[in-house]
Parts: structure tokens; C-alpha cells; sequence
């Protein structure tokens, strides 16, 4: 199953009007509407189950900024699988799914077809939320057991009395334990309001911005020089990563915005989640603390709630340039995000770019050798200024 935003304006589109506002204030909110499988809503073919059988689910979050929540009352999930890694299985009533994240669930039928029954998906964001003209859109769609069996209705409590997928609650199959750390690398979501009145965020001191060179073809082209960061010029937030060395990112969020954040090139080890910030700014109950459990789960999509932290490992085995960003498109349109390059001394001796890619870029326009900004050494000039918010 797939579930997905729906707006009725192209996302660029949208960018480029607001950016053309004297005053983003005066922008007219344009909600999305939800698709489930593709269709809009409640329009959804139904889910037919077979008494007694057992059956997986596989649940895809493809929205740009919306989380969904999944539920079947009356059925029980067994979550084996997060991001295309498999899971100890672990017992929920539904999902809490962030844009980007998949899951896999297995699902017991009842053993008699006397009844159907209704899914449950929501679709809300926690940005709009707090907007007084946005409500989180409610969807149900048939479990059909049998052609013209009653639907049997049941009781739905409150989501604090169901149980959800903690990252941290859940375990990797193949039972590997913590890493140990060789270097810790802590980034906090920062947000700005601009002079039009603009959200910006970042992930660093300053936002993400493409620079004159991919920073694939300077990781390549530097030769030694590609192991210090500064050529990487200041807008890509750079950071520099040792092969096989164990990395601990952690991701303090002290603003009122929940996250997902998705790592290229890796997954990850979920090690801890806790409280970070004044969560009373938005009386806003303070995101629990946990750890994992004795074999923490892996995966390239997390969560991180506002006003809270998390934690997670991975070590550097895949010489690269790497992406971590905030999956929410405005966002990451933004600039929320950084660039790890790993291990860019061994990159260049496993690695070229093909003549064809090369060339596809030379059309273009773009160049494909030196620094951020076309040069060699340090020298950046003709890069556009970095944007960095005010500390």
C-alpha cells in the first residue's frame, strides 16, 4: 500500500510563487489532500483477506510533507521489516509513518468470514497542525472477507493507548549489537524567518546550496585536497569521513517541527531518542526518552520529533558522497541538510565518473573537475555567498 500527498499545485511551482511574494504572509494555504495506492481517499479498491490465512503488508510513505498513521481495528500487526531491513517481529496496532518510510507487516485473518471490517488511515501534518485551517484527513477503506458481509465496527481508543513502532523498540533480524563509536558528529535544526517572511531551515550554521561543481566530481578531482572539507565550499555542509571508521550522528531538533531525515549511501543504527529544547514553548508533552534494545534496529529513515533528539551509528564502508537530509520536500528545498564525503582517498582509486556522464554534464553547463567553485586549492571565488541563519 502506498500512501502520498496530493496538492493541487506542482511543488515548484508553488517555490517560485512564494519566493515572488513581498510578503509570504499574504499566501493563500493550499492543503493537500491524501492518495491511497493512488487514489483519492475512501476511492481505494478494497484489501480482500481469505479466513486463516496470514498476509504482508507492505506499507510505503511516498508523501512530501504529511505523516500517515495506519491502522486495521480488530487486527493485530506484526511489524518484520523497516526500510528494506528485516525486523524481530514486533507486535503493534498500527503504524506512525514519517515521509520516506516503509514497512512491512504480517497480518492474521480471522478465521470466519462473517464480517468485514474498515481500515483506518490519517493523513496530518505537524506543521499545519498548528493552522487553524488544516485538519488531519480521515480515510477508511473495506477489508472485505466475503461479498456482501456486514461491516463489523469496532471501537477505536485513543492513539495513546495503542501501541506504535518506537524505532528504538524495535531489533534487526540478524542480531547485531551497538557499534562502537569512533567520532560523534552533532547537527541542530535551526530555522529562520526571513525578511519576506520566508521559513528557512538548515542543518548547520548555514543552508544547503548546490555549488559551481557536484561535489561528487570534487571528491574525485582534488586529489589529496579532497580530504579537507573547506573545498567543498561552506554551502554544502561538508563533512569529510575516514573509511571503516564508526560515525555517531545526533540530531538535536529544539523547534516545534517534527522530522524525518533520510541518509543516502547507509542505514543506520537507532541507538538512542530523548528530549532536546523547551517542548513547554508549544505546551507540548517532552518527547520520551530510550535507548535500543540489545540489537538496535537499522535503517535510512528516521524520525525526529520537535523539541527532541536521536542518535544513531554507521560505519564508513562505502566510499562516496552521501546526502542527509530532512525528507520533508520544503525542507530540503530549503536547505536542510548536509553532505557526508566518504572516504574520498579511497574513492578515487575504486571509482571514476563514466565518459557519458561527463559529457552529459559538459552540455549542461556544469563542471566536473576542481573544488566548489571550478578552482583549485581554496580558492572559492565565484561561488555564490553562503547563506547562514543568525545564531
Amino acid at each position: 500500500m502506498t500512501f502520498e500527498d496530493w496538492y493541487t499545485t506542482e511543488f515548484y511551482v508553488r517555490q517560485e510563487y512564494i519566493e515572488s511574494l513581498e510578503d509570504a504572509r499574504t499566501l493563500v494555504p493550499n492543503y493537500p489532500r491524501a492518495l491511497i495506492n493512488g487514489y483519492d481517499g475512501n476511492n481505494t479498491a478494497p484489501i480482500t483477506f481469505v479466513p486463516k490465512r496470514r498476509y504482508r503488508l507492505r506499507i510505503i510513505c511516498m508523501s512530501v510533507n504529511n505523516w500517515f498513521k495506519f491502522r486495521i481495528p480488530g487486527h493485530k500487526m506484526t511489524v518484520i521489516e523497516a526500510d528494506g531491513v528485516e525486523s524481530m517481529p514486533l507486535e503493534v496496532d498500527g503504524l506512525s509513518m514519517g515521509p520516506g518510510q516503509r514497512y512491512s507487516v504480517i497480518v492474521t485473518a480471522h478465521k470466519s468470514d462473517e464480517f468485514n471490517y474498515l481500515y483506518n488511515v490519517t493523513s496530518y501534518s505537524p506543521v499545519l497542525l498548528r493552522d487553524a485551517g488544516f485538519k488531519p484527513l480521515v480515510y477508511t477503506g473495506l477489508v472485505k472477507y466475503r461479498d456482501g458481509a456486514p461491516v463489523k465496527t469496532i471501537p477505536a481508543p485513543s492513539d495513546e493507548h495503542l501501541v506504535w513502532p518506537e524505532e528504538t523498540a524495535m531489533q534487526v533480524a540478524d542480531k547485531q549489537t551497538r557499534l562502537p563509536a569512533d567520532r560523534r558528529i552533532e547537527l541542530n535544526v535551526n530555522k529562520f524567518i526571513d525578511k519576506h517572511h520566508v521559513l528557512l531551515n538548515a542543518l548547520s550554521s548555514s543552508l544547503y546550496k548546490p555549488v559551481l561543481v557536484p561535489t561528487l566530481y570534487t571528491a574525485l578531482s582534488m586529489g589529496d585536497l579532497a580530504k579537507n572539507s573547506s573545498v567543498y565550499g561552506p554551502q554544502t555542509n561538508a563533512y569529510v569521513l575516514k573509511h571503516l571508521e564508526v560515525v555517531e550522528i545526533v540530531i538535536n531538533n529544539p523547534i516545534g517541527d517534527d522530522h524525518t531525515f533520510h541518509f543516502h549511501g547507509h542505514n543506520v543504527q537507532v541507538i538512542e531518542t530523548g528530549p532536546y529544547g523547551n517542548s513547554s514553548t508549544d505546551n507540548r508533552k517532552p518527547v520520551a526518552h530510550q535507548q535500543s534494545e540489545l540489537w538496535p534496529m537499522w535503517r535510512d529513515t528516521v524520525q525526529v520529533r520537535a523539541y527532541g533528539f536521536i542518535r544513531v551509528r554507521f560505519r564508513a564502508d562505502n566510499p562516496g558522497v552521501w546526502f542527509l537530509h530532512c525528507h520533508l520536500a520544503i525542507h530540503m528545498y530549503n536547505g536542510l541538510a548536509v553532505v557526508f564525503v566518504e572516504a574520498p582517498d579511497v574513492l578515487q582509486q575504486r571509482q571514476s565518473v563514466p565518459e557519458a556522464m561527463v559529457e552529459m554534464c559538459k552540455r549542461q553547463g556544469i563542471l566536473t573537475q576542481g573544488n566548489g567553485a571550478g578552482n583549485q586549492g581554496f580558492d572559492l571565488s565565484g561561488l555564490p555567498p553562503a547563506i547562514y541563519l543568525p545564531s
